[in-house]
């Protein structure tokens, strides 16, 4: 295989280079960052098709551009399914979680626990998001270091370091608006690398038609499979139901993604950026889903992995890269700025997450003397201060990559029984915080349980239905790679024998419907509680739940633009919080909500 020549690297540092002026130019631009708010929130008026690109860009990490093609691969196509999960997940996101929190003007998401429960089980959700996003990020920018070092030579540690280091400084200088920016320019980068190899793939099999009748005949398009048994790694019902409870837990209630669409400037935008990031969830998928038919029908009769040519599926992608773009100076460069474009964008949206979430939820709190001024330095410190962690987090995952690969699916598990938590305080108007706090860990315990047991049992192959791989034509002598496999379950492995009854059927549960039954768990216990705590006592503001006009402001919001203002005020109270024209977040009508004297429908008159 060619290794990497000058070009590459140059391709590469333009990448990141261009990055950095982006936010360089977002600190000086119109000012500066004067305010948290404008550090943190883009001062809230960014528009809808930037946000859109962004909230793509953080959810396709190189795990994803490396990882998806060879799923498909080694699984065959059924995980296009995910299609239909993610027009769900947009779906739920936009019209039940969206419409409370953007009418809240809050800019962490913890901080309507508190405003709908208590205090206590805000900590709990800031903790448990600072926690789980350290561990990703150091993840996400090790993992796809080490399989393009494995098969390019790219340097490893360069690599994690540059990119640390450069997320963190457009981090800092350009807040939430670099963040955006950025990953706009990122997208076209990824989408340009995916291109390059799909358009070359079909030139080197004489055309499209070779790619889908060789995927065909090889069992890749296996699109339907209707299995209800929950125990099937992927069917439609597993993607469909446990995806979709999954990525609402990241699309929905999660700060990294909630902190964006938040940001935008009227709700309309909020939304249509959410309905304009499901096109191009859907473009990203479908060009995985190529790569990963081009990849098989290019090595049907020669497998990379089995023949020890690689030592880990996620390395299937440079190593086809290097295979065919070999002669093209430049363009296996491109491939990898664009997998490391993912890391950064992923990085760079957890790191402002991370920032927003310490400044609101531990500072802001418990330090009520801080001027606006102090607070945007502090907000910038803070974003220094995690870029710092998430590379230590990335040193630590070369030390110990299984643990923290472990650490990570355990926690992966939090999402279940957060989103039950939020569904709770949204839907539910009789949750109190008892209830709420019961299901939170009750759904936790139920969670980790599965998620700890799966991990050291972990399913047999006729639950995960490996496809067929052939080595028949291959030629070579065998070339040993050192192994990037997971050595956790070398840890814990135990002989079939040993596998208890519990193993085969509870632990061996579709890894999609680990937060499907967090959130349902935390749901019903929660309702339980708070009806036997004395729930129906309570009287729980309307604006912390989703309402009858939350929904059907969607229809007339072209109308209730162009009308007067005090006609909007006499009809329905609520519209004129959630989209004034300047969006005051924390006006003075959200904070007196104590003082209940002279109000009408908690409108200061």
């Amino acid at each position: 295989m060619g290794g990497f020549t000058v070009w590459d690297y140059v391709v590469f540092a333009a990448m990141l280079l261009i990055s950095a002026i982006i936010g360089i130019y977002y600190a000086f631009a119109g000012g500066g960052q004067k305010t948290s708010k404008d550090f943190l929130m883009g001062g809230r008026s960014m528009s809808a098709l930037p946000v859109a690109l962004s909230l793509t860009a953080s959810f396709m990490s190189a795990v994803t551009v490396l990882g998806t093609p060879a799923e498909i691969y080694r699984y065959g196509a059924i995980f296009c399914i995910f299609a239909i999960t993610y027009a769900l997940v947009v779906l739920c996101s936009a019209e039940i979680f969206l419409p409370v929190f953007y009418k809240l003007g809050i800019t962490s998401t913890y901080e309507y626990l508190e405003l709908r429960f208590n205090k206590y089980l805000r900590l709990c959700g800031t903790v448990l998001f600072i926690i789980q996003t350290t561990l990703y990020t150091g993840i996400v920018i090790y993992a796809p270091a080490l399989a393009l070092n494995q098969v390019t030579g790219f340097d490893l540690w360069g690599a994690v370091v540059a990119t640390g280091v450069v997320c963190t400084f457009y981090c800092t200088l350009g807040g939430l608006k670099a963040v955006v920016w950025t990953d706009v320019f990122q997208v076209g980068i990824m989408v340009a690398g995916f291109s390059s190899v799909i358009i070359r793939a079909v030139v080197v099999q004489e055309g499209i038609g070779r790619i889908v009748n060789d995927s065909y005949y090889g069992g890749r398009l296996n699109f339907w499979d209707f299995n209800p048994n929950p125990l099937q790694r992927h069917t439609f019902w597993t993607i469909v139901i446990g995806g979709t409870f999954t990525w609402t837990g990241i699309y929905g209630v999660n700060q990294s993604q909630v902190q964006r669409y938040i940001a935008c400037k009227s709700r309309f935008h909020a939304k249509l950026s959410l309905y304009i990031n499901l096109v191009g969830l859907w473009a990203i998928l479908a060009c995985a889903a190529l790569c990963g038919l081009a990849l098989y029908s290019i090595y049907k009769d020669c497998d990379p992995w089995t023949a020890n040519q690689v030592s880990a599926l996620d390395q299937l992608m440079p190593y086809l890269v290097l295979d065919i773009l070999r002669d093209f100076p430049g363009v296996p460069g491109l491939f990898v700025a664009s997998a490391y474009s993912g890391t950064l964008s992923t990085v760079s949206s957890s790191i402002n997450a991370l920032a927003a979430v310490t400044v609101e939820d531990l500072i802001k709190p418990y330090f009520k003397s801080l001027s606006e001024k102090k607070l945007s330095w502090i907000s910038m410190g803070m974003s220094l201060f995690y870029g710092g962690v998430c590379i230590a987090m990335a040193a630590l995952a070369s030390l110990l990559g299984a643990l923290l690969q472990a650490a990570l699916s355990i926690f992966g598990m939090v999402g279940g029984p957060l989103l039950g938590l939020f569904a709770l305080g949204i839907l539910c108007s009789f949750a109190n915080g008892i209830g709420a706090f019961v299901g939170l860990v009750s759904g936790f315990v139920v969670s980790l349980w599965v998620g700890i047991g799966s991990q050291i049992y972990p399913p047999l192959p006729e639950r995960t239905k490996p496809l067929y791989l052939s080595t028949a034509g291959c030629n070579i002598s065998s070339v040993n790679f050192t192994s990037t496999e997971n050595p956790l379950t070398t840890v814990f492995s135990t002989p079939t024998a040993e596998r208890p009854a519990l193993a085969d059927n509870w632990y061996s549960l579709s890894y999609l419907y680990f937060s499907t039954l967090g959130t349902l768990i935390t749901v019903v216990v929660g309702i339980i509680i708070s009806l036997l705590t004395g729930g129906l006592k309570q009287n729980t503001d309307p604006k912390f739940l989703l309402t009858k006009e939350d929904f059907l402001s969607n229809f007339s919001w072209s109308k209730s633009e162009t009308q007067d203002n005090v006609e909007l005020l006499n009809c329905n109270p609520f519209t004129v919080a959630a989209k004034g024209t300047d969006n005051p977040a924390f006006s003075h009508i959200e904070m007196d909500v104590a003082s209940d004297k002279d109000k009408v429908n908690g409108l200061h008159i």
